[in-house]
């Protein structure tokens, strides 16, 4: 069994880790670390693993953790990954990071953005974009991957392929997105509380939410040139989902076939993504508690404008079980195990 340790593994995206985990033919959490629990049974944090765990929460000491594990995986708030990293670390075990330490190659674009500075810039270029469907080759030898964040997985996916086409005028992309609450973590805030956000949407992060560059340098590199957008989050009354609508200008008039072809050629042999028929539009219900990716597009003769849509589940696809899907490549195993759950419904 490959031994994994999970630092932070009391938030939203750790817990959905430890069930990934527990469910997963090839793999085994030893060490259930937790700042703000140490010594308490993970059980008693979370009810629904009583006499499933018997385990204590432990610290986050990495470099004890690295003796212990095969693998490290760190769902932390930005900076906590690359205070703790060493070479020394790196030479004993593989890290897959939940936060965005390491998924933008810029120090000074992510020191602008998060606000903090970067405690370990030497890793950042080996770092893996841990983009399964696109990055998978480069995943395979990576000692360090940078999980991508929710909205940035969802928009990429919905857009790459006609970005990667050159069909879509990359001055022209705007990306409206919603989220479910627990996208926000398990700390608790006064906007988050029940009242707060029941019965209610909101934009936030208008110009300056914290994806936005992360989207912008994927889709470059797919472009082979500087991409900008404009990024628009919303909050909705629900516990997990994302749902992203994208627009932008055609460069040239396509037909339905033709753009279902493109999407086709990058997606069709996907496990993870499907492209939904004509017409259908992606939802949030049709992907909950899953791994899927839900993409389709509409075309818009009258504007000349292409709709790209996509819609998965923020704790999954989104977070832990790309993060899965990421060990899996890593380690040589089939990418669906432990992660092939088919959407639950209602």
């Amino acid at each position: 069994m490959i031994k994994v340790g999970i630092i932070g593994s009391t938030g939203y995206a750790g817990v959905e880790l430890v069930r990934l985990i527990q469910q997963h033919k090839e793999a085994e959490v030893v060490w259930f670390g937790s700042r703000s629990y140490v010594e308490k049974k993970y059980s008693d944090v979370f009810g629904n693993m009583f006499q499933i765990i018997d385990a204590k929460c432990l610290d986050d000491n990495m470099e004890q953790l690295a003796e212990a594990v095969d693998v490290i995986f760190t769902a932390t708030p930005q900076g906590l990954c690359s205070s703790l990293v060493t070479e020394d670390i790196l030479n004993k075990v593989k890290i897959i990071d939940l936060s965005a330490d390491f998924r933008i190659k810029d120090v000074a674009t992510y020191e602008k953005w998060y606000g903090i500075t970067h405690k370990s810039p030497q890793f950042i270029d080996e770092a893996v974009y841990g983009l399964c469907e696109i990055n998978r080759n480069q995943v395979r030898d990576a000692r360090i991957v940078a999980n991508p964040g929710c909205y940035t997985t969802c928009s990429i996916l919905s857009i790459y392929p006609m970005v990667k086409e050159g069909l879509i005028d990359l001055k022209s992309i705007i990306v409206d997105a919603k989220s479910g609450t627990s996208g926000a973590g398990r700390g608790a805030k006064v906007s988050n509380l029940f009242c707060e956000v029941n019965e209610n949407i909101k934009a936030y992060g208008v110009t300056t939410h914290r994806h936005t560059p992360e989207i912008e340098e994927q889709l470059g590199y797919a472009a082979g040139e500087k991409v900008l957008i404009n990024f628009t989050p919303h909050l909705v009354p629900m516990q997990r989902g994302i749902l992203v609508t994208a627009y932008a200008n055609l460069k040239k008039q396509v037909t339905y076939d033709e753009v279902k072809d493109v999407y086709d050629k990058y997606y069709g042999d996907e496990y993870f993504i499907r492209v939904l028929n004509q017409d259908e539009t992606p939802q949030t219900r049709w992907v909950e508690g899953s791994n899927f990716v839900d993409i389709n597009f509409k075309i818009d003769e009258r504007t000349g404008r292409i709709i790209m849509m996509g819609a998965l589940d923020n704790l999954l696809k989104g977070a832990a079980g790309q993060a899965v899907q990421n060990f899996n490549i890593m380690f040589g195993l089939p990418e669906n195990e432990g992660i092939s759950q088919i959407p639950m419904f209602p």
